[in-house]
């Protein structure tokens, strides 16, 4: 509310700009105080899994977001990002709460749903993240053993 109009926003996000003096004739209803919460899931799994593996993973965690329309709206994304240190994909699932900022309690156990669906299909496709085999060789190491005492010890 500025001093000679009011922004309103609009359901699809579009400003809309009223004259104060039109305003203060007409009742406002307020619908919701803030746009509805994005959601962002990241996970790594190996490299080497095969597209055919990963088509079918966001498939079926697309599927799962779908059929609970009444938490989700439609549109969401399962993305390959990144690739990390040349072993890991980065990737990312984009979604759109059904409800605005104020609960975030709700939020949490809505991302928990999807994060035990994403758990679930990666199970059953058997993808998992593997880190790379590292050798390392520990015959040179010098002993540990010191003569030297702290100060603040007893000798006794």
């Amino acid at each position: 509310m500025n001093i000679l109009t009011t922004v309103f926003l609009r359901y699809d996000n579009l400003k809309i700009y009223y004259p104060n003096n039109v305003l203060a004739n007409i009742p406002i209803m307020n619908f919701c105080r803030s746009p509805d919460m994005g959601e962002g899931i990241d996970f790594y799994i190996h490299v080497a899994t095969p597209v055919v593996k990963l088509a079918l993973m966001k498939e079926r965690i697309l599927r799962c977001i779908n059929n609970k329309k009444e938490h989700w709206y439609p549109g969401a994304m399962v993305v390959l990002q990144d690739v990390d240190e040349a072993n890991k994909l980065k990737i990312s699932i984009w979604l759109c709460h059904t409800f605005n900022f104020q609960d975030m309690g709700m939020r949490c156990v809505r991302r928990e749903l999807v994060l035990q669906e994403m758990m679930k299909v990666l199970k059953d496709l058997n993808i998992e993240y593997r880190m790379v085999p590292l050798n390392v060789s520990a015959r040179n190491v010098p002993s540990i053993e010191s003569t030297r005492m702290p100060t603040t010890w007893n000798y006794s």
